[in-house]
C-alpha cells in the first residue's frame, strides 16, 4: 500500500522546492475564500460597463468572484508566478513609427501553453506525493488570479490594477493550482505604491479613472486585443504604433529596478517590432502561419490588420499610404474603415 506524505509543513517545503525546479519564480498559498470583498468589487466594475465587449466577465460571476464556489472541495489555492522580464526597454519600439509595438508577453511562445504544462507537471507531482485532488488554471477559467495572488503574498495590485512585487517587478505570469490539501497560508501582501503615479501618468488613453481602477474601454490592450469592430475615432490617434497590447503602465513602474531576469527564453521570441507594411499584407493563411504558437493568433488577421492600419495612420509616413489604399475595399468592414481613416490621416 502506498504511503502518502501528510504533514502540511513538509508538503509546503517540498512544494516550494519542486516549483523552483519546474521554473516558477515564486509560490504562495491562500485560502479559496481569502477575498470576501471580490463579489462587491466585480459587481461595481460590471455595473459601470468597464468591461466593454468582454461579455464573458459577466458570465459565471458567482464562480469568478468566489473561488470557493468554483470548486467547493478545494481547501487551498497555490499561486505561482513565472517571470517574462524583457531584455530590452519595452517602450523603445514606440520611437519607430514604421514598426508595430507588440506587448512583451506576446513576443514569443504562448504563455498559456508553457505555464499550463508546468502547472500540470507540478500538480501531478503533488498528487503522487500526497494523494490529493487538484485543478489547474492559467487565465482559462473564471478565476481572478490577481486578488488570489495578493492574498497568497506574491505581490499587490498596483494603481494600474496589475500585480507587482518588490522582488519580481511587474513582468510575470500567474497560474493557480486548486487542491483539496489544507496547507499553511502565506500572509497577504500589502500595497507599496505610496504616492507614486508613474503608471497612471504613463497611460496614453487615460484608462484609469482613479488609482486602482481600470476602464477597459479606454485601455489599449483591450482595444487592440478584445475589442471587435472599429475603435472610437477619438481613441485611434492615442494608439500610436501599438498593434497588440500595451506595456506603458508596466514599464513605468519603479519597482522594475528590482525585477529578476526571466529564465524561460521561449517568451523572448521573434514577434517584437514587425514592419507595419509587412503585417498589413498578410492574408488569413499567412497570418496564421506567421503567428502559429503565439498568443497573437487569437485576434485573427482582420483585427491585427485593423490595428496596423491605425498605426499607419498615426505614423506620419507618406510612403505607407499606398499600403492603406490597397485595403480600402477589404472584405472586413473594420479593416476597410481603418484603411480609409489612415489614408485621410496621411494626406
Amino acid at each position: 500500500m502506498r504511503s502518502w506524505i501528510s504533514d502540511p509543513a513538509e508538503i509546503r517545503d517540498r512544494l516550494i522546492a519542486q516549483a523552483g525546479a519546474e521554473g516558477f519564480s515564486a509560490l504562495g498559498i491562500a485560502a479559496p475564500d481569502a477575498n470576501p470583498q471580490l463579489p462587491e468589487r466585480l459587481a461595481a466594475f460590471l455595473a459601470d460597463d468597464r468591461h466593454g465587449q468582454m461579455g464573458w466577465m459577466a458570465e459565471r460571476t458567482a464562480w469568478r468572484a468566489a473561488p470557493d464556489a468554483l470548486w467547493p472541495e478545494a481547501r487551498s489555492v497555490i499561486m505561482l508566478a513565472e517571470l517574462y522580464t524583457p531584455e530590452h526597454d519595452a517602450t523603445e519600439i514606440l520611437r519607430h513609427p514604421d514598426r508595430g509595438a507588440i506587448s512583451v508577453y506576446a513576443q514569443g511562445k504562448d504563455y498559456h501553453d508553457i505555464v499550463k504544462k508546468r502547472l500540470k507537471r507540478l500538480g501531478g507531482w503533488l498528487v503522487n506525493l500526497t494523494g490529493c485532488e487538484i485543478k489547474v488554471f492559467v487565465d482559462t477559467a473564471p478565476v481572478m488570479e490577481k486578488p488570489l495572488a495578493q492574498a497568497a503574498g506574491l505581490g499587490w495590485q498596483g494603481k494600474h490594477t496589475n500585480l507587482l512585487s518588490r522582488e519580481l517587478g511587474s513582468w510575470f505570469f500567474l497560474g493557480a493550482i486548486f487542491t483539496t490539501l489544507d496547507l499553511p497560508r502565506d500572509a497577504p501582501e500589502r500595497e507599496h505604491c505610496g504616492s507614486c503615479r508613474s503608471c497612471l501618468d504613463a497611460c496614453p488613453t487615460g484608462a484609469f479613472p482613479a488609482p486602482y481602477q481600470l476602464d477597459a474601454r479606454r485601455c489599449i490592450s483591450y482595444l487592440t486585443i478584445e475589442h471587435k469592430g472599429p475603435v472610437d475615432p477619438e481613441l485611434r490617434p492615442l494608439l500610436g504604433n501599438r498593434i497588440y497590447g500595451c506595456d506603458d503602465c508596466l514599464a513605468a513602474c519603479p519597482w522594475n529596478k528590482f525585477a529578476q531576469a526571466a529564465t524561460e527564453l521561449r517568451y523572448h521570441g521573434p514577434h517584437g517590432g514587425p514592419a507595419l507594411a509587412e503585417i498589413a499584407a498578410l492574408d488569413d493563411a499567412a497570418f496564421r502561419e506567421r503567428f502559429s504558437g503565439s498568443p497573437i493568433k487569437r485576434v485573427g488577421r482582420d483585427r491585427m490588420v485593423r490595428n496596423v492600419l491605425y498605426a499607419i495612420g498615426n505614423s506620419g509616413l507618406a510612403h505607407l499610404r499606398p499600403v492603406a489604399e490597397a485595403l480600402q475595399q477589404d472584405p472586413d468592414p473594420a479593416v476597410a474603415d481603418a484603411a480609409r481613416w489612415a489614408c485621410q490621416r496621411l494626406l
